[in-house]
């Protein structure tokens, strides 16, 4: 082969590799499941009074507001017609899901009301859920409140002195599950940390991050403190806000979990970590007999204009799911015309990448950046023979949402998405209504097949 004709050989082959991510696969809508976005529990009969109301801190000062009611939810300059403080707690928004093989599904709560400042009455809990995808419900078969009675935390908790110390959304950010025989592990935002409870709720495990064996924290790690002379800042924590562990896999053989970052790790002020000239998040490798970081990790470069991840898990020992997405929501035939002021009566950042990418990860992959094998477009899913219950417009369903955060493998040919509604707080769906939950049913037997 001559010199230009190798070069030229070589060029298509780089530029088939930095295209292959960009392979979108087919999807058809199956079925669809719907929970009202107005679901509520009550908290536990042993459960303070504080906690038998939710959302009392959520005014713009976060001023204490006792009324029912009396504080509208709104998405940006668009209300979504449900005010606080709730009476009772919110059973959403779902942050995680993993089928079992009874054809039920286990998800979670995540933290609350979108800060650990506000979210003091939010009580952290697990579902264990049935989609009933004929009737198109979905129906929750057991809650399990989260508890730290051992003090297992290493900081106060909200309810420090409470006789029953159930834990809260200012407590920890939970964000992703897997159960297993003897509870359930789940990834945690604010530490970050990986969490074990047992199969009653109870906390048994905090695990603290480490790479390279150093420390990755956000500033909502409750363990961290500030310096005192402001004059000599040092940073203390190298993720911002959000960007803890959004995904948490597991390996097929259960004696690994894969945590995988919400945002990418700061490496000083001013230089996030990259991979294949994109920000890249990290996925961490824990033993989980030992409970141990095994220094194992790899790189998932962010699309471009793709912003965070919402769920993650594995379909063997090398490949796995993962949301990415951007922050927009709403369609764009109803974008403000002038973003910078957005009004009511419009999307002020319509949803654009909303996808679900097949990757590669391995051994010869490990301190590398994982393969994007391609992805499912969640904004395009044909849906021809009238599926869904709402969403479809001329055939296509979408998922203008701003946070999509359930995913995971159902059989060979079908995987199961769903939103996080943040409630009160988005509406994605329609201008002025709160976003229900709805978990979708969709046909991929060609992307689950792909390598």
């Amino acid at each position: 082969m001559t010199r230009s004709l190798f070069a030229a050989a070589l060029l298509a082959l780089l530029s088939s590799a930095a295209h292959a991510e960009e392979t979108v696969f087919p999807a058809t809508l199956s079925a669809q499941a719907i929970l009202p976005a107005a679901t509520f529990l009550k908290a536990p009969e042993d459960a303070p009074a504080y906690l038998k109301t939710s959302g009392k801190f959520t005014t713009a000062d976060r001023l204490r507001a006792e009324a029912l009611g009396s504080v509208p939810g709104k998405d940006g300059k668009r209300s979504t017609g449900l005010s606080l403080p709730f009476d009772g707690q919110p059973m959403q928004g779902f942050s995680g899901i993993r089928t079992q093989a009874d054809g039920t599904a286990w998800t979670l709560s995540d933290n609350g009301f979108g800060s650990k400042l506000n979210s003091t009455d939010a009580m952290l809990m697990l579902h264990h859920l049935r989609l009933d995808w004929a009737t198109g419900t979905v129906n929750r078969i057991e809650t399990v409140f989260l508890t730290d009675p051992d003090r297992k935390a290493p900081f106060p908790i909200a309810m420090e002195g409470a006789a029953t110390r159930y834990l809260t959304g200012a407590d920890f950010d939970v964000e992703s599950i897997q159960p297993v025989a003897d509870g359930f592990w789940v990834g945690e935002e604010f530490g970050p940390f990986i969490l074990k409870f047992s199969r009653a709720g109870v906390l048994t495990d905090v695990i603290p991050t480490l790479l390279d064996g150093k420390p990755v924290a956000s500033p909502d790690n409750a363990t961290l403190t500030l310096q005192a002379d402001p004059s000599k800042p040092v940073p203390s924590f190298n993720l911002k806000r959000s960007g803890g562990y959004e995904g948490l896999a597991l390996s097929p053989d259960g004696s690994k979990l894969y945590g995988l970052l919400e945002g990418p790790i700061w490496t000083d002020s001013e230089t996030v970590e990259q991979a294949d000239g994109r920000p890249a998040l990290r996925i961490l490798e824990l033993d989980v007999a030992t409970k141990a970081w095994t220094g194992r990790s790899w790189l998932y470069p962010l699309a471009e204009g793709g912003e965070a991840i919402g769920d993650f898990n594995m379909l063997d020992d090398k490949t796995a799911l993962v949301i990415e997405r951007d922050n927009g929501a709403g369609s764009s035939d109803k974008a403000c015309p002038d973003p910078k002021a957005p009004t009511a009566d419009c999307f002020a950042t319509p949803a654009k990448l909303k996808r679900i990418y097949k990757i590669e990860m391995g051994e010869e992959r490990v301190g590398k950046a994982v393969r994007k094998i391609g992805f499912i477009d969640l904004m395009a899913i044909a849906d021809p023979n009238g599926e869904a219950r709402q969403g479809t417009t001329n055939g296509t369903y979408t998922m203008p949402f701003v946070t999509i955060e359930n995913v995971d493998r159902v059989d060979a040919t079908h995987i199961v998405v769903g939103n996080d509604n943040n409630l009160p707080f988005s509406a994605g769906r329609a201008l002025s209504k709160a976003d229900d939950t709805e978990f979708v049913l969709v046909d991929v037997a060609d992307f689950l097949k792909a390598e």
